[in-house]
């Protein structure tokens, strides 16, 4: 390995807190597990630098192993020294900092760099990122014209083939960058003492653990944190969450009866102390009032590619490709399913708005919940290919919302914690049904294993991706029908 005590990644983090940047250095594996979720979110951004490479072609690879960091540096050196125009991952070490540029670009005799980013804007921390590879290009002597993030521009929409050219913002951040010279120098010194010291940085949690980014040490940072505590109240700002748990108060039944908490935290702090469950029956069975059968029970999923992958899609569009659907006739009547789930070879709207359409011919209420999404998914469906506009927006008027109840606190139990996602409030109400014995547990991870499909070949598992997004999204609509009868019980 080259002799490096800082990367740009480890800068980062050490901006951020000094703790988790020493911990990232000497405790690696004391790291908390990558979600599936999260673990999409990086190759994403590996995708989407290999594609903006497109943007300048003919270029060279200079770090072929991130691990082998001497080796890209000594090639990215040579490269230069030959001539090249063009270089991808360009590895520089100036007093112990390692960076690696996504692509320097000659012109003249000078270079410009280029930071990518799979993000839509541009941030403080974009910024910083590009400050510390300014440092130590400037200070290994490369001469610099410019220096620019290239960002999606979330405006393109994409027709036939796609065009990398205005799939991309190129943004100049030089200015801003040469401004924050100063602080990097100041910083990477500071950072270098703190990893050369002998023990960990005490630094209690704080606002740092999520901002800007999630810690990968919440596990062992917050480890002393009970499970449920004053950071579980829901909506409760996060500077009085601390303010809370810095003064002792740290479990619900700690916090002081005068603390300034609005009327539905109170709820969730005193029912679970009382262990007490609310039930407002005139609420609910108003509510109720207007739900007559037959009843459909609804759930989408949809997946959201950076790079747009149809025509007439947008990057990060939300792109529905699977539903499960519930149907009751009457009180008493046999459960029947229908539920539909896209072949990952093309788009999948027109498919998936044809079946779903046909499932809900007949009248009857549509049960959601959390209907802004399903909502916005139909209306984009009927913006994009308008000749389905027309019954979409029929579906749309019988759309109700099943987490109303819940959202509204007319029912509130102390398992939900403050929560009225349907993940808290199915094993709240319906002893022995849940998500814990599912393969595919949250939407995210729905989301990116079925995008995977579409570069998986292994048909084994191509098989058992399918049959895990089935399971998923029939449990969330049996959820709701579930959730549905305790409510019309009561």
């Amino acid at each position: 390995m080259a002799n490096h005590l800082l990367s740009k990644s480890s800068f980062i983090k050490g901006i951020q807190c000094d703790k988790q940047l020493y911990l990232y250095k000497y405790h690696y594996n004391w790291m908390d597990k990558v979600s599936e979720s999260q673990q999409a979110i990086f190759n994403r951004g590996t995708n989407v630098g290999v594609l903006a490479q497109q943007l300048f072609a003919n270029g060279t690879i200079a770090t072929d192993d991130p691990r082998k960091s001497d080796e890209a540096v000594a090639k990215t050196k040579a490269l230069i020294e030959k001539g090249c125009q063009a270089i991808y991952e360009a590895a520089f070490l100036y007093d112990n900092i390692l960076v690696i540029s996504d692509i320097i670009v000659k012109e003249g005799r000078k270079w410009n760099i280029y930071e990518v980013k799979s993000s839509t804007s541009i941030s403080e921390t974009y910024l910083l990122d590009a400050s510390i590879q300014y440092y130590v290009l400037l200070n290994c002597g490369i001469e610099i014209n410019d220096i620019s993030i290239i960002y999606i521009n979330n405006q393109y929409i994409r027709n036939g083939n796609l065009n990398t050219q205005s799939l991309f913002n190129i943004e100049s951040i030089i200015d801003k960058v040469i401004l924050l010279q100063d602080f990097v120098a100041r910083e990477t010194s500071r950072l270098k003492e703190v990893l050369k010291g002998k023990v960990i940085p005490q630094i209690p949690i704080g606002k740092q653990c999520s901002d800007p980014y999630p810690c990968s040490f919440m596990g062992y940072c917050w480890r002393d944190v009970p499970e449920y505590s004053v950071f579980d109240i829901a909506n409760l700002k996060t500077e009085m969450k601390f303010e809370l748990y810095n003064q002792g108060y740290i479990k619900l039944e700690d916090i002081p009866i005068n603390y300034g908490l609005n009327d539905k935290q109170w709820m969730q702090v005193n029912c679970h102390i009382t262990n007490e469950t609310i039930i407002d029956k005139v609420a609910i069975k108003e509510f109720l009032s207007d739900i007559t059968y037959p009843l459909y029970f609804m759930d989408f999923e949809s997946f959201m590619p950076a790079i747009p992958m149809f025509n007439e899609s947008r990057p990060y569009q939300q792109i529905p490709f699977q539903y499960s659907l519930h149907y009751m006739r009457n009180n008493g009547s046999t459960l029947e399913h229908f539920e539909f789930l896209a072949d990952a070879t093309g788009d999948p709207r027109i498919p998936f708005i044809t079946k779903l359409l046909n499932d809900t011919i007949n009248d009857g209420i549509i049960l959601v919940y959390n209907k802004s999404f399903e909502i916005s998914r139909l209306k984009e469906i009927a913006k994009d290919f308008p000749e389905f506009s027309i019954e979409i927006e029929k579906r749309i008027s019988r759309i109700v919302d099943l987490m109303i109840p819940f959202q509204k606190r007319y029912y509130y139990t102390p398992a939900m914690k403050g929560s009225y996602s349907i993940k808290y409030v199915l094993p709240a109400l319906v002893s022995g049904l849940s998500y814990d014995n599912l393969e595919i547990k949250e939407g995210g991870t729905a989301s990116s294993v079925f995008e995977s499909l579409y570069y998986e070949t292994d048909l084994f598992s191509c098989t058992e991706i399918k049959n895990d997004l089935l399971e998923y999204c029939k449990m969330d609509t049996l959820a709701m029908v579930e959730i549905f009868k305790i409510l019309h019980n009561i």
